[in-house]
């Protein structure tokens, strides 16, 4: 036993083992509590549309509904993929992965709690940012490859209206990190430590409501889902995509909606930090006010969904490229100027 113990912490084969072991088990401890979230996000999507429009919303498959996820994912599982002819099969099939993929490796430099995050690093804000534009990418390549002129209308105005807004929420995080000081995340959460009066939505409201806006229209929610707008493009770049690809595709842009939640709690809503300086923050706490602040601004998702109507398509790049760019860059030097001129120093 001794042997093994000293393999492990002296021999440098087994540091490097034991290293990788407890990077794995991180990895899993939030990815599978993440698929979890998002396959039952589709429930709660349902169940919230349905309360909008006075229906029950999914209620047959299981108590209350709740195994409605797991049937739906074993349909699609067990459906035949099927490629178009015409389709280049190799860049058809990894585009949903693309999508997928990027949503995932996002979270490595989210802290869930003091201490929980698996890549503690000092540009945590850059790779967000990042990573989040890397997920044009899979849209882009599945709109190409399905050789569908449906699916590629749908791309486009995809990537288009992903680089329009990805523009002001840059502009957002900047703005931030004036107020912090830090591009790290952990001390982006420390810096509004205090209660909810000490969180940035209050001083940075303008921002708080631009970043939140800017997400639906970087996840396609309604009311700017035009790139799958039935009316004209069918499904846009899904169009050709059936089963497991599919699936891919719907629960990437869930867990890019959780994502950015969690982006919008760590910004704007204190992260793990307790609304009050009373309640506790720490282990488990901290985790439970995080998730709590997620699921709010998740529901505000599916609330809009349920209630606005989609726009034009010249509707929504003028509101990016017209109102919020200036706006964000115009609060963006305005905070500078405060900072600057007004002596608030950062807390960390």
């Amino acid at each position: 036993m001794s042997s093994i113990v000293q393999f492990f912490t002296v021999d440098p084969i087994g540091k490097a083992i034991l290293e990788a072991v407890i990077i794995l088990l991180e990895c899993l401890a939030v990815t599978v509590p993440l698929l979890i979230a998002v396959a039952y996000m589709t429930y709660a999507d349902r169940k919230i549309w349905g309360a909008i429009q006075l229906r029950k919303g999914p209620n047959v498959v299981g108590p209350f509904g709740l195994l409605q996820p797991m049937a739906d994912g074993l349909k699609l599982l067990l459906k035949e993929t099927i490629v178009p002819s015409s389709a280049n099969g190799v860049l058809f099939l990894i585009a949903p992965m693309i999508t997928f993929l990027t949503a995932l490796i996002a979270w490595a430099v989210v802290p869930f709690g003091d201490g929980m995050v698996i890549a503690n690093i000092n540009v945590g804000i850059l790779y967000l940012f990042a990573i989040s534009s890397l997920g044009v990418y899979g849209i882009i390549i599945a709109g190409w490859a399905s050789n569908s002129k449906y699916a590629f209308l749908g791309a486009l105005r995809s990537a288009a209206q992903m680089v329009s807004y990805e523009v002001s929420i840059g502009f957002v995080l900047v703005t931030v990190l004036l107020c912090v000081g830090s591009l790290n995340l952990t001390k982006v959460v420390l810096a509004q430590s205090g209660g909810f009066w000490h969180w940035y939505w209050l001083p940075l409201l303008p921002m708080f409501v631009i970043f939140f806006v800017s997400a639906l229209a970087e996840t396609n929610r309604t009311p700017f889902d035009l790139p799958m707008s039935e009316a004209e493009l069918v499904q846009g770049f899904q169009t050709e995509y059936s089963s497991m690809p599919f699936a891919l595709f719907f629960l990437g842009e869930y867990a890019n909606m959780i994502l950015l939640s969690a982006m919008g709690a760590v910004l704007f809503l204190g992260g793990w930090m307790a609304p009050f300086p009373f309640l506790p923050s720490a282990g488990a706490w901290g985790v439970l006010w995080f998730a709590l602040k997620i699921a709010f601004l998740l529901f505000v998702f599916s609330w809009s969904k349920g209630t606005l109507p989609r726009y034009r398509y010249d509707q929504l790049m003028r509101l990016g490229w017209k109102v919020f760019l200036p706006f964000s860059l115009g609060w963006l030097v305005l905070t500078a100027a405060v900072l600057q001129f007004g002596g608030w120093v950062p807390k960390i």
